[in-house]
């Protein structure tokens, strides 16, 4: 075949690292046998497929509410055709580091709500642990079943201009995308069988599968009754709360479907109340029971914090796990790997500046233009500053907030992630444009410690040319994933 993409390939906006081509400009060879089938599809073939696949998630109700869109919240989201593809070695190293930062923080997080021997230490600057608004002072001396407070984690990672990839934050509250990654998988088997049929591509249609094996160990009851708490419908992931359940065949619920009866959790039912044995809770710790948090939260459950410290219900994941991915404590995640394990990170992080640090702020106040600045205490991309792409007057209001509340912000050096490309509308000209890109593996985690995770993950793109935020929650859309089996025809040449 054609040794580099000719029309419907546009890579004029590839970045340093583009995931299709080398260094030389030609095609990567795990990309060959992709790169030729899009080619013979032409653009009018392509055009068909990819709106054959959206109108797949259409009827399957394939939506995400996006809060900050003017025309209205709940859209479909957007799925480019274009796989991105890993080789079986990339994966062996992504899958090392993920199994090793899960590992790392559960050990952190029984650590800091017990013992507190890494403050006690000095790894950790304890003012950095009990000083954060996301250390859940509820969760002291709580025991968890196996002692693992992070059941299911999202680790997000970008590939910058080095091509190694990068830990950007971990998300062990409550991670949302993995529907995506299973219903993007089957669009793709629908849409693309042939190209499919060309690869050996490993599964995700059994994470649900992992996800209720994960929740069946929090307890001890054999025929436990596992639910799923959603905060409702117009929760911008309702669409994967729903999913999750229907896949695991558990219970949907909301917490006016719940009670608390002499420190047992009950679900309301039109046989009279039935006992849950495991919440998986999908809402934030602040909103799980206005007796203990914020009162006025209509989507917890009152009494739930007194079920749980009885040990008469296991939650998932636990209350107060923001303290681990509050993004200052990030910047310390490589000490505590070494801490608790003894080990080199096998994954790096990115150079992290803590507005809570005098010489940092100073640096970050001097460089504002050319740094990524992040509240501590936020997700889904909001609230964030991309320096480069800031007008002035925004610059100066970041300005203010970091003087005012310096330890509520950290900032990065600006990456130039890794671009792959999309088929899109741009410039009146249809095709394969580059767009920048992540990846969000995810891990589930049993109470006996062992954690797995899922092959491939959610690789989430900046659709806008030139933005490197890639967040659902900001208008990005997503590309099925692929690791290749380690007997893939086409090899680990990646």
């Amino acid at each position: 075949m054609k040794s580099k993409p000719e029309e419907l390939f546009d890579c004029c906006d590839a970045a340093p690292f583009d995931e299709l081509l080398g260094s030389t400009g030609t095609v990567r060879p795990v990309y060959r046998r992709a790169v030729d089938y899009f080619q013979q599809l032409g653009v009018s073939g392509t055009e068909d497929l990819q709106q054959s696949a959206d109108y797949s998630l259409l009827n399957q109700g394939v939506t995400f509410t996006v809060y900050s869109d003017a025309r209205g919240t709940e859209k479909i989201f957007p799925f480019d055709l274009m796989p991105r593809i890993l080789s079986s070695r990339e994966w062996q190293h992504i899958e090392a580091g993920v199994v090793q930062r899960m590992t790392a923080l559960n050990l952190f997080l029984e650590d800091v709500y017990h013992d507190q021997k890494i403050l006690r230490d000095g790894v950790v600057p304890t003012r950095q642990v009990l000083g954060s608004s996301l250390f859940c002072r509820e969760m002291t001396g709580l025991n968890p079943p196996g002692g693992i407070h992070v059941h299911i984690g999202g680790i997000d990672l970008i590939r910058n201009q080095s091509g190694a990839f990068h830990v950007l934050e971990d998300n062990l509250r409550v991670p949302s995308g993995v529907s995506y990654v299973v219903e993007n998988r089957w669009v793709m088997a629908r849409a693309l069988p042939e190209l499919m049929a060309n690869y050996r591509v490993r599964p995700v249609d059994h994470y649900p599968q992992m996800l209720f094996e994960s929740l069946v160990s929090l307890t001890d009851n054999p025929k436990p009754t596992i639910a799923v708490l959603t905060p409702g419908i117009y929760n911008s992931a309702y669409f994967e709360h729903s999913f999750l359940a229907d896949q695991m065949g558990v219970e949907l619920v909301e917490g006016q479907d719940l009670l608390v009866d002499q420190d047992v959790l009950y679900m309301k039912s039109i046989m009279g109340l039935k006992r849950v044995d495991v919440l998986y809770l999908r809402l934030d710790t602040d909103f799980l029971d206005p007796l203990v948090f914020r009162p006025d939260s209509l989507l917890g459950v009152p009494g739930l914090m007194n079920a749980y410290r009885a040990g008469n219900v296991a939650l998932a994941n636990a209350p107060g796990n923001g303290v681990a991915d509050d993004k200052a404590l990030y910047a310390y995640t490589p000490e505590i790997i070494r801490y608790y394990l003894d080990q080199e990170p096998i994954l790096p992080i990115i150079p992290t500046y803590l507005g809570s640090r005098p010489e940092d702020l100073r640096y970050i106040l001097a460089n504002l233009d050319a740094l990524v600045v992040k509240p501590t205490d936020a997700s889904g991309g909001y609230g964030l500053l991309v320096g480069s792409h800031a007008f002035r007057a925004e610059l100066e209001q970041f300005r203010e907030r970091l003087l005012a509340r310096p330890d509520g912000y950290i900032a990065q050096p600006i990456q130039q992630l890794s671009t792959h490309p999309s088929f899109l509308e741009q410039e009146d000209a249809k095709g394969f444009f580059s767009r920048h890109i992540d990846l969000r593996p995810f891990a589930v985690c049993g109470a006996d410690g062992t954690v797995k995770v899922l092959p491939g993950g959610l690789t989430r793109v900046a659709l806008k040319r030139g933005s490197l935020v890639v967040n659902s929650s900001q208008g990005g859309g997503s590309k099925d994933t692929w690791v290749l089996r380690a007997e893939s025809r086409e090899g680990d040449d990646a």
